[in-house]
């Protein structure tokens, strides 16, 4: 029996795990989306037929069964609503985004019902946490493994523009959700010591990544010190470093000086209208063209040393650039996210509230299907 799949939203992220659902043979896909006419008009462009609803929320809510799975791939402001929804039907629930506090509350909810809501499940968060897990995996199980060695542990991501521009950045969407990441304090550790900032110019740093022979800037991404555990450190590990940080390309930060300045110089009262208004801006000079490709670069690795010198280092890569499949941030984000939707029917994971699997031969699995879709994952082994 197919299993239905209810995909909500149909943005540029959208497109690429659409259509594979629309060819799946597991499952019977339906469409929600707020404009109906422009969701139709861009999957008919890449031939997709598949029947698409309005999204009226009530009408949504009836038409869920037990056992379906819903994909909320709207603003993350909507996520725990539409888990909400999932809980009172008996459905799963796949995002791609972060879980928020709020979400993390469903937990005992969604296990107590066998359902599993499965979140960070797109590039990053998603395929960086797969690496990570196996490298960490990978080093424990190596005969270099020793509680004494300092570990540095670096994961870095960014969509940038294929073809550089004079800004150093293009926006595959609504450009608030960066802006209103600058203004985000970040945390992560360095020569063995928590660092914090409140905004991303404040820790920005330039590095060279190897299998790319290219230098890029970079600033940690966030709060990183909880990944500490959820990527399975144990506690009495020595860990000199851990970042999980944004890349931008060489010379952005001189690009958007101007707009650190004017981010920086907002006050509470008017931060909303005044980043919305900059967004808007930013939209129309900034945005992808049709057919303009995109490019991700993925760089996650983990180093251990000892009191003389490296004793362990591997790392993997991702270099994508967007072709004829659809954008390299839109692929890479929504083909993972049918991962965890096809994972969900195989019935492959925990109930509950939770991230991207951690089990080292599922992500054997899913890095598999990965590339047979055409992404290109490199393992090196320094």
């Amino acid at each position: 029996m197919k299993t239905n799949v209810h995909w909500l939203g149909t943005g540029l992220s959208s497109i690429p795990g659409i259509k594979l659902l629309s060819q799946s043979d597991n499952c019977i896909l339906h469409i929600w989306a707020r404009n109906v006419d422009k969701a139709k008009s861009e999957l008919s462009e890449e031939g997709i037929d598949v029947v698409i609803h309005h999204l009226d929320w009530q009408q949504f809510s009836s038409e869920i069964k037990a056992g379906d799975i819903v994909t909320s791939m709207l603003p993350v402001t909507e996520h725990v609503k539409v888990a909400n929804i999932c809980l009172e039907t008996n459905a799963h629930f796949v995002s791609s985004s972060y879980i928020s506090p709020e979400m993390a509350l469903l937990n005992d909810a969604a296990k107590a019902k066998s359902l599993c809501f499965i979140n960070e499940v797109g590039l990053d968060p998603g395929i960086d946490h797969l690496f990570a897990h196996l490298l960490v995996d990978s080093y424990r199980k190596s005969a270099e493994y020793d509680v004494d060695n300092h570990l540095y542990f670096r994961s870095y991501c960014g969509g940038v523009p294929k073809i550089p521009n004079d800004f150093k950045y293009k926006f595959s969407w609504s450009p608030l959700g960066v802006l209103k990441a600058l203004k985000s304090p970040s945390k992560w550790i360095e020569e063995g010591r928590t660092k914090s900032a409140n905004a991303p110019w404040e820790s920005l740093r330039g590095i060279f990544i190897t299998p790319a022979n290219e230098d890029f800037e970079a600033y940690p991404n966030r709060d990183s010190l909880p990944f500490v555990e959820h990527y399975n450190f144990a506690q009495n590990w020595q860990v000199k470093e851990f970042v999980r940080g944004t890349l931008r390309l060489s010379g952005w930060s001189k690009a958007w000086q101007s707009l650190f300045d004017n981010v920086s110089a907002l006050t509470p009262s008017d931060q909303e209208q005044q980043l919305t208004d900059i967004s808007k801006q930013l939209e129309k000079k900034y945005a992808y063209q049709e057919n303009e490709p995109d490019r991700v670069v993925l760089y996650v690795e983990l180093l251990a040393k000892n009191a003389e010198a490296k004793v362990w280092h591997q790392a993997y890569f991702v270099d994508e650039a967007g072709n004829k499949q659809g954008q390299a941030m839109a692929r890479l984000v929504s083909i993972t996210v049918t991962m965890a939707i096809e994972s969900i029917i195989a019935k492959e994971l925990e109930t509950g509230v939770h991230p991207a699997p951690s089990d080292p031969k599922l992500i054997e699995q899913w890095l598999n299907k990965l590339k047979e879709k055409g992404i290109s994952i490199e393992h090196i082994n320094y």
